[in-house]
């Protein structure tokens, strides 16, 4: 009987096309996490004319999905460590899509406020299990690039909404709309289910699953033989069941709440830049078109971001990668904050939604692949889901910090808020101590062990 250290198998092992197929299903289940979450914002113009209703009448129904999304996150995270990070990933589509598509049938505000609610938790529960599995699927020295590609395909999932909603609205309507947004992920999911494994990580915990986890081992190309035992090094004993107050032992006191303050802050800033660039931008004299490229240079710079500090951090490490970032998203805010907004001059405008967006979301989205590197197998999802679910909370305020820095200063104020939460998130990620390591001491960190190891 051979003992196998699945955790040194799969982080020290190569890479395979499987593999990426994997991550590629993950990714597809982000997309439509993010084409759900930002339907309803496409779908608010057509509601008020047909419900013959204010703007404000909205404004507690908008919050109430991100208020979901950061209970959902919570609850996700947990399930993700306890019934396996595959199964509450589905449960979590399954739960948005079903809630989505009960939206259609709703005639007034507090109906859709309740099913906006319920789909909000199951939007909120993907996310960590989806970077948890991406995480778990990879060697390490791929980890933070394959969770940021799976984390990434979220904006890319509301460029898809904005793209639907376009072909959708002007002719069949709002109902049709969340008809196809609900029908789209169930769709996926009976696809995805039966090929998706589960985390190999997570098999290792569960003796009763290790034929499972030796079928999928030798898929991923490795010699396993049929009577292995499973272990994981340095997980200090693996545990079937995690909690919150795991995360806050003295070993991961500190590194919790800089990621939590970290995600708060920079949703918070992120949901800011989301909400109101195109109101902001209007007022100031700008066309609806001019607005809405705005925004969509904010998105575009924020993948581009994304993927570009993914590949960084690879070679550098997160430590420097984030902090750099995080102090380039505070002077393009700063700049953006003393250069009143010019109509006559919309190329400049653009180039510095790019540049914030880009700095801000490349700082945001490599934070999965930190706090998937931060936390052992056996907390790994609690870990993500309760910094997401912070994030999520910075989400709901968003709408309220947003609205009160406009009334308060305008575009300078406006600008300013990216520019402090951007301040505290360097902060907080500088007091993170197990930022993901640089290739070249992962590489001498193998050296030295396969030293010691002769």
């Amino acid at each position: 009987m051979k003992t196998v250290d699945v955790g040194v198998l799969l982080d020290e092992g190569r890479s395979s096309g499987y593999q990426k197929l994997l991550i590629g299903g993950t990714a597809l289940a982000i997309i439509l996490d993010g084409m759900d979450t930002q339907l309803l914002g496409n779908a608010i113009p057509a509601l008020l004319r047909e419900w013959s209703l204010p703007r404000g009448a909205f404004t507690t129904v908008l919050a109430l999905g991100p208020l979901g999304m950061m209970v959902g996150g919570a609850i996700g995270g947990v399930l993700g460590d306890r019934i396996g990070r595959r199964t509450a990933l589905f449960c979590s589509v399954l739960s948005f899509a079903a809630f989505t598509l009960a939206i259609a049938t709703v005639n007034g505000v507090p109906m859709l406020g309740l099913f906006r609610f319920l789909s909000g938790l199951g939007l909120g529960g993907a996310m960590p299990n989806a970077a948890a599995l991406a995480s778990e699927y990879v060697p390490r020295r791929q980890r933070a690039f394959a969770v940021t590609l799976t984390i990434v395909c979220f904006p890319l999932g509301g460029t898809l909404a904005a793209l639907l909603s376009a072909q959708v609205l002007p002719t069949y309507g709002w109902r049709t709309l969340f008809i196809v947004g609900g029908l789209l992920p169930i769709a996926l999911a009976m696809v995805l289910f039966p090929l998706l494994p589960e985390s190999p990580k997570f098999l290792a915990t569960r003796p009763d699953r290790w034929a499972e986890l030796i079928r999928m081992l030798r898929r991923l190309g490795h010699e396993v033989p049929g009577d292995a035992t499973f272990v994981e090094a340095g997980s200090g004993g693996l545990k079937s069941h995690a909690a919150v107050r795991d995360l806050l032992a003295p070993a991961f006191r500190l590194d919790t709440l800089g990621l939590c303050a970290a995600f708060f802050f920079g949703l918070m800033a992120n949901n800011i830049g989301i909400l109101y660039i195109p109101v902001m931008l209007t007022a100031a004299g700008f066309t609806q078109a001019v607005a809405s490229n705005a925004l969509a240079a904010w998105n575009f710079g924020g993948v581009a971001g994304a993927i570009l500090g993914a590949l960084i951090i690879q070679r550098l490490g997160s430590r420097i990668t984030q902090l750099t970032l995080s102090g380039m998203a505070v002077v393009s805010a700063v700049v953006m904050a003393t250069m009143p907004p010019d109509p006559q001059d919309t190329f400049q405008l653009i180039v510095m939604f790019v540049l914030l967006g880009g700095t801000l979301n490349a700082v945001l989205t490599t934070m999965y692949a930190l706090a998937a590197n931060v936390y052992p197998t056996e907390i790994r999802g609690t870990g993500i889901g309760t910094a997401v679910a912070m994030g999520r909370l910075g989400m709901v305020i968003a709408s309220y910090v947003g609205n009160f820095a406009l009334d308060a200063g305008g575009p300078p104020a406006y600008f300013s808020t990216f520019a402090v939460a951007m301040i505290i998130v360097f902060g907080s990620l500088a007091i993170v101590r197990r930022h993901i390591e640089s290739s070249a001491t992962t590489m001498t960190a193998a050296r030295l062990g396969a030293t010691t190891g002769r």
